[in-house]
């Protein structure tokens, strides 16, 4: 467009006022000009487009006005004058300005735009004069006119950074608009907005601007709003050159570029419709810190309120998800960061980030799992509802990290949410169903041997879960149904908290007792070992002992301080007063004051353990009105979650486990008043409970209390003699626990029950039996000789040595309580009986003891059925196993009768663990654990947990592993803990166990060929199980001191059979395994030991100096093959040869791997071929999820089709043509028919062939000398009184009729037809189970060079890896009868999973 010709004035060029304004020049006076002015603004103002005489009438006016005078003038008052004027100027002589040159524009507009700079006061004078120039100029469009200037960019720059500048609070709606609309009219009527001009309005969206002159921002935010879509290319242009060509020198704003997209993307999303697929290419960069900066922006793009970004843009969000498995680590830290707001500002996204914060849960940086926590907690606090299920679970699997930090985190979370939506109920009971497992989670963290861990959960207890700041009515009801609703572990671990806390009183108050002693060196002794032990309850021990001494010697110097410490552990120390002598405690320790104060927070942390903040006498008060409104049901039971019942057995279990750790809170008449009334109850669970708290807390009944005194006793003597076993057994107890005539009330009713005593009605015999063998246990000099006669007579001749009923034949090899017959649970308690007559009289004299033990061993070799009338089902002789297994063992833990227990006794008793029912092995694998963790267990029957390496089932193999992990610690513990322990080393080191182990392992019956390999396979295995765990560390040269102790009982002999030649050959054989076990494990075991090993002469007979035994009794090929496994040809015919398939019993198929030669470079598992994980891969997995199924009666059979099958229990060994046997765990071998007149060499051979049996049916190996006449004689009155024609295992016959003979009288013939009861048990015995192949040393016994120098090993790396996918089944036990009698077969591997 050109500009029009220069308009001239009319006239002669002279100047044309308006009527009454002298002529301006430069000649008047400021004031003057400012008034002439004036008059010519007001002329101009009143003139309109449409005026053209008056457009040209002042025309030169005009003109006059842009001249220098004027747009230099100094006074501000002129310049205003003046541009309004000319605003109005360009106003009326629109569209066309009557300025023609562009030099003369520009400077008339650069001259209008510093007028406008004006606005910034509204509080001045002319402030009214600049809002008119402004509206003037805005209405008009008047700078539009710049368009055509070369330069208008500079013009536009100028305004728009005058107007940003001014712009203030002060101003007006209408001061905004005008400047919009000046503004937007030059962006949107433009050619394009120049990079200058945009950046003039980005950099007010900077943060550093923005906090600066929010208006300013607010401006700059509108005016984008409203030039979207002019200027989005403009925008565009200048991301592309910074973001993808790299051009940071294009714009000053370059380095703000991830804050003005945030700013752009809050304002307006549109204004990055182009500009977002260029944040997915940065996504992508080389650059970590790149990446960072645009993860960060993306996150708060992402996770901005009402940001719909990630559903408009999926590929630009899904990208941005891939950034959470950077390798950059501060990446993925803000990726996780930024989760925390989106879960809450987009609930809909949780799903996309659920399988994302999964992986980051398990990041191997501490602070991202870390902060994984925190933004899913965050999320839970502000709504619940945000936050599944599945985000939970990763906040609970966090609970056990092995990092401090983290665990810690993730616990505090979930206290938090439970106190929210749990204890105060902020989001109603559907919320606290939801998380109503953190109460239990929390409570199972107690478990953890961290002390740490321990802590915190008691802090999150008394803070979170039951408020100690709460009033004793509102905090016991919170305890009281809370632990109604606590699942079975979880209260196990509230109680053990509370037995540990009182635990820590008493040591305390053992200290303060020693404090009150005069100094001695033994009384400085004993203070350093209380200390020791308090510390190890605290966190870092080392740090706690130190500071413990310091406040041991504050505690002798500062005798107000341990008054107040006596009074805060005293019994009557009520949690106000508790909370009064922590503050005054604290109080007299922080002086002087630190910034930290270590010492302090240690002493506090000993204070929060030991101090009373929930019990006291008001809080059992409390408790028991709340167990009387559950009994009256006016409790609110129902509203709480829980039942009228399970809430009443649940506060009775509670006050039990109070009544042990604050038995003096209960003495009160109301208490106790309330406790009667349970006794009534018909709930015997209920009444149990009662009874035990009287026993805890009723010492002082008799004497303060006569009322409840005289209501108690005729109840306790009703439930001894007519209540359940446990009601009794507790009722004998608490009248020996707190009456003073205690003979008295025993008598009145051992004397009854003594009397009548009937094994024809066995349901009533078992409440009888068990207070009779307490009663006798608690006063032996009273009852022991009355109860001689009643064991002699009844018990053993009655009871035991009858069968009265049958049983049930249903196969089963376990059954629950309720199915067991009352005539075998009155034996199990007979049994008991026995145990507790004889530990109340804690002496042999009578040689009672002997007896006892005899019966029992006959019990287990006859297993279980002692009469053998065959009259008693399988359950039930289990039953009776378990019940003989664990009296021998009660009775080993009293010192007298553990010296008179045999080896044989000792083999059979350890053999229990090999039962071939699952529940016996569990039951007697606890039991024996419980023993020997207390160290109440003589140390060789730690040996027994080797056997459990031939154990199928994979839980019980762990199990025992822990066991023996658990053991072994706390004897290590013990003996570091007691210096006096070290002159009892000998029955405390658990190295120790070693002679015990390899004695047990040469007489295990399975042990009969000491060169077949798969028996020296199996001894390997049960050595391994023992040596990888006492190997871990080589403490003291350990593993040396071990191959000295194998070396030197190779030099000894077999103290049970000492002269037997064949089982002292199985004891070398069994040496020899172990050292070369123990060589191939350790480096360091050829090393000296660093003592001589004492051997226990009741195993092992010390043989003359002259004796030297130094033959190898393992062949090279033999070491080679336990090293490397035996190769093994693949079955030919395993499509025809199936197994057979037994009633009750999976499928335990006998595939042969292809190559056992690999070796495992795990120390916890052998290998598995593919052959075996591919026809085992369907039965594996169901009884690897369910391995307590074991004895299940029918599980379901899958063939090889695919089919399921049904297996009926009378199912026929005919059933499959041609299948094979299966051998089946704790079975000896049926051996097969012989002849009638089988001769001795035949009968000894076949016992030799078969061997004696695994598991149940086990026994000792026997050396006797009883003739082959009298055995030939006894086979042939069984064979001519039975008909049959099988063989008898040897073994079995020779200990059998050995015990007979030392228990019957010497009548003539009685033996024989005793022995023919006998021998009826032991014809029929049937083969083992094949079992999976255990952990061995094998992984690592072999050296790196002979594992590179094998050809196989491509072979090896292969088959392991094969293995890892496969699981191996896991044979059940169920109903054998009318099977086929088999062969035993060489055993097969297992895995360990």
């Amino acid at each position: 467009m050109e500009f029009p010709q220069q308009q001239k004035p009319a006239g002669d060029g002279k100047i044309t006022y308006p009527p009454g304004v002298k002529e301006i020049t430069d000649k008047i006076s400021n004031d003057e000009v400012v008034k002439r002015l004036k008059m010519v603004v007001k002329t101009y103002m009143d003139m309109d487009q449409d005026s053209e005489e008056e457009k040209q009438q002042y025309l030169s006016l005009a003109l006059h006005l842009a001249s220098e005078f004027f747009l230099r003038n100094p006074n501000k008052d002129v310049r205003l004058l003046v541009a309004c004027c000319l605003a109005d100027i360009f106003r009326i002589y629109a569209p066309e300005a009557p300025y023609t040159s562009h030099d003369k524009l520009k400077d008339i507009f650069l001259f209008i735009t510093r007028q406008l700079k004006g606005l910034e006061d509204t509080k001045s004078p002319q402030f009214n004069r600049y809002f008119y120039l402004l509206e003037n100029l805005a209405w008009v469009k008047s700078y539009n006119i710049c368009f055509e200037l070369e330069d208008c960019n500079e013009i536009f720059i100028q305004l728009f950074k005058t107007l940003f500048s001014v712009i203030n609070n002060s101003h007006n709606q209408k001061v905004q608009m005008h400047m919009m609309d000046l503004m937007s009219s030059i962006i949107m009527e433009g050619d394009g907005v120049t990079q200058e001009l945009l950046d003039t309005i980005l950099i007010n969206l900077i943060p550093a601007h923005k906090n600066l002159n929010k208006q300013a921002y607010d401006l700059a935010k509108t005016l984008l709003k409203r030039t979207v879509q002019t200027i989005e290319t403009c925008i565009a242009n200048f991301f592309n050159q910074v973001l993808v060509m790299g051009k940071s020198s294009v714009s000053d704003l370059s380095e703000h570029v991830f804050d003005l997209i945030q700013e752009l993307f809050a304002i307006d999303p549109m204004l990055l419709t182009s500009v977002m697929p260029q944040l997915e290419f940065k996504l992508k960069s080389n650059d970590g810190e790149e990446r960072l900066a645009v993860v960060r922006l993306l996150a708060k793009l992402f996770g901005a309120k009402d940001s719909e970004l990630a559903s408009q843009n999926r590929p630009l969000w899904q990208c941005f998800l891939g950034r959470f498995n950077d390798i950059h680590v501060p990446v993925r830290l803000e990726c996780v960061k930024f989760a925390s707001h989106c879960l809450m500002n987009h609930p809909d996204l949780a799903r996309d980030l659920t399988e994302y914060l999964k992986v980051r849960s398990h990041d191997p940086e501490e602070a991202i799992r870390h902060d994984v926590i925190v933004t899913i907690i965050n999320a839970g606090k502000k709504d619940l509802n945000l936050v599944n299920d599945q985000l939970l679970g990763f906040v609970r699997e966090r609970t056990l990290d092995k990092r401090w930090r983290v665990r810690k985190e993730a616990m505090m979370g979930l206290a938090q949410l439970f106190k929210k939506y749990c204890l105060h109920h902020e989001a109603g009971k559907e919320s606290a169903a939801k998380i109503s497992w953190i109460k239990d989670k929390l409570l199972h963290i107690y478990y953890q041997n961290s002390i740490d861990d321990k802590l915190l959960v008691e802090k999150i207890f008394a803070q979170y879960m039951v408020p100690h700041s709460l009033d004793t009515e509102e905090k016991m009801k919170c305890l009281y149904y809370l632990y109604a609703c606590l699942d079975t572990n979880a209260v196990k671990a509230l109680n053990e908290m509370w037995k540990c806390q009182n635990m820590l009183r008493g040591l305390v108050k053992e200290l303060l007792d020693l404090h009150k002693l005069p100094v001695c060196e033994a009384n400085n002794t004993a203070m350093i070992g209380k200390l020791m032990c308090i510390a190890k309850n605290l966190p870092d021990a080392g740090k706690a002992q130190d500071f413990m001494k310091k406040f041991n010697q504050v505690l002798g110097e500062d005798e107000k301080l341990r008054i107040q410490l006596e009074m805060l552990i005293s019994p009557t120390c009520s949690c106000k007063q508790a909370e009064i002598c922590v503050r005054e405690i604290t109080r007299k320790l922080t002086f002087p004051k630190q910034p930290t104060n270590p010492f302090l927070e240690m002493v506090k942390f000993l204070l929060e353990r030991i101090a009373p903040v929930h019990i006291d006498s008001e809080a059992i008060s409390a408790l028991v009105k709340l167990l009387n409104k559950s009994i009256e049901g006016t409790a609110d039971d129902d509203e709480e979650g829980v039942t009228p019942d399970t809430a009443i057995r649940a506060g009775l279990e509670l006050l039990k486990v109070l009544s042990f750790t604050h038995p003096t809170a209960f003495h009160s008449a109301e208490t106790y008043e309330s406790l009667l009334q349970c006794l009534k109850m018909e709930d015997e669970k209920v009444a149990e409970a009662a009874i035990q708290i009287f026993r805890n807390t009723g010492q002082k009944i008799e004497t303060e209390l006569q009322q409840i005194r005289s209501t108690l006793i005729p109840i306790l003597h009703q439930k001894a003699k007519r209540g359940t076993p446990h009601q009794a057994k507790q009722a004998v107890h608490c009248i020996h626990a707190i009456f003073n005539n205690k003979e008295v009330q025993l008598a009145q009713i051992f004397e009854p029950l003594s009397r009548s005593l009937n094994a024809d009605v066995p349901e009533q015999l078992i409440t009888p039996l068990v207070s009779l063998g307490h009663i006798s246990m608690l006063a032996p000099d009273q009852f022991a000789s009355p109860m001689k006669s009643i064991v002699a007579n009844f018990i053993v001749k009655d009871l035991l040595m009858n069968d009265r009923s049958v049983g049930n034949k249903n196969g089963k090899l376990w059954s629950t309580d309720e199915e067991v017959s009352p005539e075998v649970l009155a034996k199990v308690q007979a049994i008991k009986l026995l145990v507790r007559w004889l530990l109340g009289m804690k002496n042999n004299q009578s040689k009672s003891a002997n007896s006892t033990l005899r019966l029992l061993s006959a019990m287990l070799v006859s297993e279980g059925d002692l009469t053998e009338q065959k009259k008693i089902s399988k359950s039930d002789m289990s039953r009776l196993r378990l019940a003989a297994g664990g009296a021998i063992m009660k009775l080993a833990q009293e010192p007298c009768y553990h010296d008179i227990i045999t080896p044989e006794q000792f083999q059979l008793c350890g053999l229990v663990i090999n039962d071939e029912c699952y529940q016996v092995r569990q039951i007697y694998a606890q039991k024996l654990h419980l023993a020997l963790v207390k160290l109440t267990l003589p140390l060789e029957y730690l040996a027994v947990f080797a056997l459990c390496a031939k154990d199928p089932v994979k839980e019980r193999r762990a199990h025992a592993r822990q066991c023996l992990l658990k053991n072994i610690s706390v004897r290590r513990e013990y003996i570091k803990q007691n210096p006096l322990a070290q002159e009892k080393l000998v029955s405390l080191l658990p190295e120790y166990v070693v002679p015990y182990m390899i004695h047990l392992l040469a007489h295990d019956p399975d042990f009969t060929k000491p060169q077949e390999y798969e028996q020296l396979k199996d001894i390997k295995e049960c050595l391994w199980f023992m040596l990888e765990v006492l190997m871990t560390k080589n403490e003291n040269n350990s593993h040396a001191f071990l191959r000295k102790m194998v070396e030197n009982i190779k030099q000894t002999k077999d103290a049970q059979c000492p002269d037997d030649i064949k089982a002292n050959e199985k004891l070398y054989v069994v040496c020899d395994v172990a050292l070369f076990v123990i060589a191939n494990k350790s480096t360091a075991c050829h090393l000296d030991s660093p003592k001589d090993p004492i051997l226990p002469s009741k195993f092992f007979i010390v043989q003359d100096k002259d004796f030297k035994n130094d033959k190898e009794y393992l062949s090279t090929e033999m070491r080679q093959n336990l090293l490397t496994g035996k190769p093994k040809p693949a079955p030919v015919l395993s499509a025809v040869n199936k197994p057979l398939t037994v009633p009750g019993r999976r499928i335990f198929n006998k595939t042969t791997p292809a190559s056992d030669t690999a070796s495992n470079t795990s120390t916890n598992s052998s290998p598995l071929s593919s052959s075996t994980i591919n026809k085992n891969s369907n039965s594996a997995t169901e009884s690897s999820e369910s391995p307590a199924q074991e004895n299940n009666e029918n599980p379901v059979i899958k063939n090889d089709e695919g089919k399921k099958v049904e297996p009926s229990q009378n199912m026929s060994p005919d059933a499959e043509t041609g299948a094979l046997p299966v051998k089946r765990r704790g079975r000896p071998p049926k051996p097969s028919a012989a002849p009638a007149g089988a001769d001795k060499e035949g009968a000894a051979a076949a016992a030799a062939t078969t061997g004696a049996g695994r598991g149940r049916k086990r026994m000792a190996d026997q050396c006797s000398n009883t003739s082959a006449e009298s055995i030939n004689a006894k086979m042939s009155k069984q064979q001519n009184d039975e008909g049959t024609k099988r063989q008898i295992d040897l073994q079995r016959w020779l200990f059998v009729s050995r015990e007979i003979k030392k228990e019957s009288a010497c009548v003539p013939g009685e033996d024989t037809e005793r022995a023919v009861g006998s021998v009826a048990l032991l014809l029929g015995s049937e083969g083992d189970t094949e079992r999976e192949l255990e952990s061995s040393p094998e992984g690592i016994i072999c050296g790196s060079k002979d594992r590179e120098s094998s050809p196989q090993r491509d072979t090896e790396k292969s088959t392991r890896r094969e293995a890892l996918s496969g699981r191996q089944g896991e044979p059940s036990s169920g109903d054998r009868e009318g099977m086929l009698a088999v062969k035993r077969k060489p055993v097969k591997g297992k895995s360990r999973q």
